[in-house]
């Protein structure tokens, strides 16, 4: 039996503003697995264009850790605090991660991020392409549908433009 205390759960940390990349160094370098989402986007300035990979959600960045190392996470550079849920440091499904990873891992998609708490809608599933299996909740925004995955426990919502035609309506809601 697996002792609670040393059991390694995902758990979520705040940041300072636009340090999300020197916490994962810095976490990275104290021996914590972390994961930080990242998305390349295309920043214009005045004499130019570049593209850039920022951070998919802004001062988060994911911890895979057991309790004993709390406060080794919390003693880190420009760490604010951990994300709570119901008074606990909110734990992430590693199903999620996967997720999150998946999308990150993929150029050919416009991901969208969304802290707006959507209303229940229709549990739906991906046919084909490369989140293939993955389960979400299908929202219509500006015309488009829209393919929603939840991670609930930071009340975020990642947006990501699949066909109508690669989705099916999904029988049971388990993580992929």
């Amino acid at each position: 039996m697996n002792n609670p205390v040393n059991q390694k759960e995902w758990h979520v940390v705040y940041t300072r503003s636009r340090a999300e990349k020197k916490v994962f160094t810095n976490l990275t370098q104290k021996n914590i697995e972390c994961f930080l989402p990242l998305q390349k986007k295309l920043r214009q300035w005045k004499d130019r264009k570049k593209w850039v990979e920022m951070p998919l959600i802004s001062s988060y960045c994911f911890v895979h850790i057991n309790r004993k190392e709390n406060d080794k996470v919390l003693q880190t550079d420009n760490v604010v605090c951990f994300i709570t849920f119901e008074g606990k440091p909110a734990k992430i499904p590693q199903c999620q991660i996967d997720v999150l990873r998946r999308i990150t891992a993929q150029n050919d998609f416009q991901v969208e991020v969304s802290r707006e708490s959507f209303q229940p809608g229709k549990k739906v599933e991906i046919l084909c392409g490369p989140l293939i299996g993955v389960q979400g909740e299908l929202v219509s925004v500006r015309g488009k549908d829209r393919f929603i995955i939840r991670v609930e426990q930071i009340e975020t919502a990642f947006c990501v433009e699949v066909p109508a035609e690669q989705l099916t309506v999904a029988l049971e809601t388990v993580c992929r």
